[in-house]
């Protein structure tokens, strides 16, 4: 069977960046900015995104672009005869699945608070009742079936059209809506009283507030943002890759998908930071700044229903694009293993993914007493977990190794893939950074993150 190929190297960057566009440049970026430093942090970001993000995303680019397969069988197309790196394919599989049966419940609040606030549930609700109308939502296990499964039949709905007519074709208007509404929603934030203090708050370099927190930790937070922002490590970009014809060299469209991630993740800042300056709100970090914090502030504001509508469709656009984007991976491992057509293993993985997520959504209701990691952890923190921890950093490093040393693909193969076609090179006389500086971060990052987990 004929390999699919992008329309459009647009609509390749607007996939991969929807890919990379996860919940966390929204409710993660922004907070963290701001808590360690500011425009200084943002400038020590970036520099870990050409340091790390960018050669890793290449990388992965390449392996699916040589294989024009997916995760579950590009390295098995690629390694010398006798080696094991198709191993990582069991495991980057699984790394999908297990995102997958999170990411679909977090989508299912956006969708069910973006009906919430255009059927003006909110107005007029104080802090506490707001909190209460997402505790009300977490309880109802029928509930969060219901807007879970709409996300899993819309995305598999999606990709089961195809790659041209249905996952390119429908990302590229919902990435550009998205941008659209991001824009007007930072314009109508930086407009508000008061939100000039929110903007200096995120933008003005802040190097007391760096030293306060400890030059360690705020290295640690920047590097660790600017890995776990690309969606790298368990082959999410490499199908994206294998959809790719060799006409552009894989650099250049690396860079172009970081600059719309990074993009996305500052606008991000624009909006919630000054707004919530403006009405004297904590912009905490994590699920309770978008679902207690945030209808707080909408209510405050003038045509707060309208804007505050807005704002989770663009939540659902961001949750829906990269649920599209997994699902095409997911239906690429049966079309690759097995020859399923694409319409037999979206109903087979409807079902599969619908089911898989169930235990998600239950650890807030029926199963709250399960606590995996110790604490009040919850079933969904134990599958994120599994994921950001262990498999998105493990299979960067398995990448890179493959990549980089004379027992996987090889450095010249993989500079000959990565520099075939017009556009940018990528250095080649980065052999050594990458072979050897890569793998000694990359092995700190997962550290850090079990110390982080564990033992602070």
């Amino acid at each position: 069977m004929e390999r699919e190929t992008f329309g459009s190297r647009l609509g390749f960057i607007l996939i991969s960046a929807g890919c990379a566009i996860g919940l966390g440049n929204v409710w993660r970026f922004p907070y963290i900015v701001g808590e360690y430093g500011g425009a200084a942090f943002i400038l020590i970001y970036l520099l870990f995104l050409v340091l790390l993000g960018i050669p890793i995303m290449t990388m992965e680019f390449s392996v699916g672009r040589a294989s024009r397969k997916s995760v579950a069988s590009s390295f098995r197309d690629l390694e010398p005869k006798g080696t094991k790196w198709h191993i990582f394919g069991y495991f980057g599989m699984a790394g999908n699945y297990l995102l997958m049966m999170f990411y679909t419940t977090v989508s299912g609040w956006m969708l069910a608070y973006l009906v919430k606030m255009a059927k003006g549930d909110f107005v007029g609700l104080t802090g506490d009742a707001v909190k209460q109308e997402f505790d009300s939502l977490t309880a109802n296990p029928w509930i969060m079936i219901l807007f879970m499964g709409i996300i899993v039949l819309v995305g598999f709905g999606i990709c089961s059209l195809g790659l041209k007519n249905g996952v390119e074709r429908i990302t590229k208007v919902m990435m550009a809506l998205l941008i659209v509404i991001m824009i007007v929603l930072a314009v109508r934030s930086i407009t508000l009283p008061n939100a000039g203090e929110g903007l200096s708050y995120y933008l003005v370099p802040d190097f007391e507030k760096m030293l306060e927190k400890g030059i360690p930790n705020v290295l640690f937070a920047a590097l660790s943002q600017a890995f776990f922002t690309l969606s790298i490590g368990m082959g999410s970009m490499a199908i994206f890759g294998s959809y790719l014809k060799k006409d552009r060299k894989l650099l250049g469209e690396t860079v172009g998908i970081t600059v719309l991630d990074t993009f996305v993740a500052f606008v991000a800042g624009l909006i919630i930071i000054p707004a919530c300056f403006a009405y004297n709100v904590d912009p905490q970090s994590g699920p309770p700044l978008i679902f207690v914090t945030l209808p707080h502030v909408f209510n405050e504001m003038p045509m707060g229903r309208l804007w505050g509508s807005l704002f989770f469709l663009f939540m659902v656009f961001a949750a829906i694009s990269t649920v599209i984007a997994v699902f095409e991976n997911i239906l690429s491992f049966a079309i690759d293993l097995w020859g399923w057509s694409r319409k037999k293993a979206c109903l087979v993985n409807i079902i599969a993914v619908f089911l898989l997520s169930i235990p998600c959504l239950l650890g807030f209701n029926v199963l709250s007493g399960v606590h995996p990691l110790g604490g009040t952890s919850t079933i969904l923190d134990f599958e994120d977990f599994l994921v950001s921890q262990n498999i998105l950093p493990l299979g960067s490093l398995v990448y890179v190794l493959f990549c980089c040393t004379k027992y996987g693909w090889t450095w010249d193969n993989f500079i000959k893939e990565a520099n075939t076609g017009s556009g940018m090179n990528f250095p080649r006389k980065i052999h050594f950074y990458a072979k050897y500086i890569i793998p000694v971060i990359i092995i700190y990052i997962l550290v850090q993150g079990y110390i982080g987990m564990f033992f602070s």
